[in-house]
């Protein structure tokens, strides 16, 4: 910037494209001045300005645009597939039509748009967007296009290579085969989705026949014994036919499953 390289030129130097430098530049460039003489960037309006006239000159600090990273990394804020309709409907397409896996979009879209980086995703954001609702703002009836076709989201690891295994549970591999086909009501699958920085929570019990949902709200405290207690209110408020068995993955939160099956199931 202070030699006045054009972006092109600086793109190459750091083996980046022009418009990643451009990008850094007007998020993160300092106060703009005008200068009626040679730039080395020329600020344009978003829908298109002619390049006559005055030219814009930034001047750019980079212990200051990394400040000003970081205080934005710290902020909630929407996901990017929420904010930009143009990708999310691209992700939707391929998931949709193209029967494309999360992976195979990711590494798509960058080799379709190099020089976009608003059209780049991760594989994670798409999973996010799929199955935590308001992540993205997906279809929620888009898990049936995954190869998996699950409703939840299944961990990439098993339970003992992650933490230690809460003893006497059953893992969901060892369930009984009429759990496993869905053929017989109440049996339920439980998960549970933490907020912000670990401090709140929702656990989600779902029936694997009939995918009814139930919802624990765990503003406050989602410890053992709190999930205990919710879980318990829950599955008493159903029938007997429809409260069998619950199956969850192997997190400390369930260390209490046994008390859990004594009382409700």
């Amino acid at each position: 910037m202070h030699n006045y390289e054009s972006l092109n030129s600086i793109g190459r130097s750091l083996g980046r494209p022009a418009s990643t430098i451009k990008y850094e530049l007007d998020v993160n460039g300092a106060i703009a001045a005008h200068n009626g003489g040679k730039s080395g960037y020329r600020r344009k309006e978003r829908f298109g300005a002619r390049q006559s006239g005055r030219t814009t000159r930034l001047k750019y600090d980079a212990l200051l645009a990394q400040v000003r990273s970081e205080h934005r990394a710290r902020r909630p804020k929407a996901g990017k597939l929420a904010t930009n309709a143009r990708l999310r409907d691209a992700v939707q397409y391929r998931l949709g039509h193209e029967q494309h896996s999360p992976a195979q979009i990711a590494h798509r879209l960058r080799w379709e748009f190099p020089d976009d980086p608003e059209m780049w995703v991760s594989h994670e954001t798409i999973y996010q967007a799929i199955y935590v609702q308001g992540k993205g703002n997906l279809r929620r009836d888009l898990h049936t296009c995954l190869r998996t076709g699950r409703a939840l989201r299944k961990p990439q690891h098993r339970p003992d290579q992650r933490r230690p295994r809460i003893r006497d549970m059953v893992s969901i591999s060892d369930r009984p085969a009429e759990v496993e086909d869905r053929a017989i009501p109440g049996h339920w699958e439980g998960d549970l989705i933490t907020g912000t920085e670990n401090k709140s929570a929702i656990g989600t019990l779902v029936e694997r026949s009939t995918r009814f949902v139930i919802l624990l709200h765990l503003p406050d405290n989602h410890g053992a014994l709190a999930v205990q207690e919710a879980i318990v209110a829950k599955i008493a408020q159903l029938p007997a036919i429809m409260a069998r068995t619950l199956t969850w993955d192997q997190v400390i939160e369930m260390a209490n499953h046994a008390k859990i099956a004594a009382r409700s199931l």
